[in-house]
C-alpha cells in the first residue's frame, strides 16, 4: 500500500465545566491523505508524529507526504489539530501494516497534543471521558443537536491559556465538578434534559469570555432564551456550541444575531459515533 486517506472528526471540548477531560465527537471532517514519499516532510507536525510512530511502533521508517481537505476550521476550538495528527498517525499505521491498535494512536495523538480530551472523541467517536489514558464512551442519541457559533477570527490554545489564573475559587470549583459530573451522567444515560443548567462553569470560560470572546455569556443566553438546553465555548474558542432538541432554526438565528459577529456563521450537526476511520 503506497497511499492511504483517513477521516477524522471535528470535535468540541469541555462542554463548559469538563475541562480538558470532556469531548464530543461531530459529524464535520477532516480527510488527511498520506503517502509513501521519496523525500522526508519538514512539517514539524509531521515529523513529531513520525518519531513516535516509529519509536512506538518498532517497524522500519519511511518518509511520507500528506494533504488535508475538509471543513473544520483552523483555530477555533473544534480540534483541528487532531484531525492532523489523527490523520498523520492512521496513515502511517495503514502504510506500515497496522502494527499499533486505535488505543496507542491515541494515546501518541493525546501526548502530542498535551491533553486528551478534543484526541479523545476524535479517535473513538460519541461523547467520551478522558483521563490520562482512560478513555470512557458513550454513543449520542441522532435527537440531540449541536449548533455552532463560528465566529470570523482565531483563538490560540496557547493564548486560550495564558489568561487562565493560577488559583481558584475552592466553592467554585466544588460547583464545576458537580456540573461536569451531570453532563457525563446525562449522555451516559442518554436522558438530555439532565444537560440543563449543567454547562455553567468556572474553571475557564469566565477568564476567556472577559480576555477573548466578549459576547460568549450573551449567545449562550440568547440560544437558551430560543430553546436550547444549553452553551458552552468549543474547546478554548472561539466557536460557541448550544445543543437542544428542537428549535435548531431558531436557537442558530438567536446566537448570531446575539453576537454582533457579522463574519460569524451557524453549522448545525449531529454527534458523530464512529470517530477515525479508513478511507481507502
Amino acid at each position: 500500500m503506497n497511499e492511504v486517506t483517513i477521516r477524522v472528526p471535528a470535535t468540541s471540548a469541555n462542554l463548559g465545566p469538563g475541562y480538558d477531560c470532556l469531548g464530543v465527537a461531530l459529524q464535520i471532517y477532516n480527510c488527511v491523505t498520506v503517502t509513501r514519499a521519496t523525500e522526508p516532510d519538514a512539517n514539524p507536525m509531521t515529523v513529531a508524529a513520525a518519531e513516535k510512530f516509529f519509536a512506538q511502533a518498532q517497524v522500519a521508517q519511511f518518509s511520507v507526504a500528506w494533504k488535508i481537505v475538509g471543513d473544520v476550521p483552523r483555530s477555533r476550538g473544534m480540534g483541528s489539530s487532531v484531525t492532523v495528527r489523527l490523520g498523520l498517525l492512521h496513515g502511517l499505521n495503514e502504510l506500515a501494516g497496522r502494527p499499533l491498535t486505535a488505543q496507542v494512536l491515541f494515546e501518541i495523538c493525546a501526548e502530542l497534543e498535551g491533553h486528551p480530551d478534543n484526541a479523545a472523541p476524535a479517535a473513538f467517536g460519541g461523547f467520551t471521558v478522558a483521563g490520562g489514558a482512560e478513555v470512557a464512551c458513550f454513543p449520542v442519541a441522532s435527537e440531540l443537536q449541536f449548533v455552532l457559533l463560528i465566529p470570523d477570527f482565531e483563538v490560540s490554545t496557547p493564548a486560550a491559556r495564558r489568561v487562565l489564573p493560577a488559583q481558584l475559587d475552592r466553592l467554585a470549583a466544588a460547583q464545576s465538578c458537580a456540573n461536569a459530573c451531570r453532563i457525563t451522567a446525562a449522555f451516559a444515560a442518554q436522558n438530555y434534559a439532565l444537560l440543563r443548567g449543567a454547562f455553567v462553569d468556572q474553571l475557564h470560560q469566565p477568564f476567556r469570555e472577559k480576555e477573548l470572546i466578549p459576547f460568549l455569556s450573551r449567545v449562550i443566553a440568547a440560544g437558551e432564551s430560543a430553546g436550547a438546553l444549553g452553551g458552552f465555548l468549543s474547546g478554548s474558542g472561539s466557536t460557541i456550541c448550544c445543543v437542544t432538541l428542537n428549535n435548531v432554526d431558531e436557537v442558530g438565528a438567536a446566537m448570531l444575531a446575539a453576537s454582533g459577529n457579522t463574519g460569524a456563521q451557524i453549522v448545525i450537526a449531529q454527534a458523530d459515533n464512529v470517530g477515525t476511520t479508513v478511507l481507502a
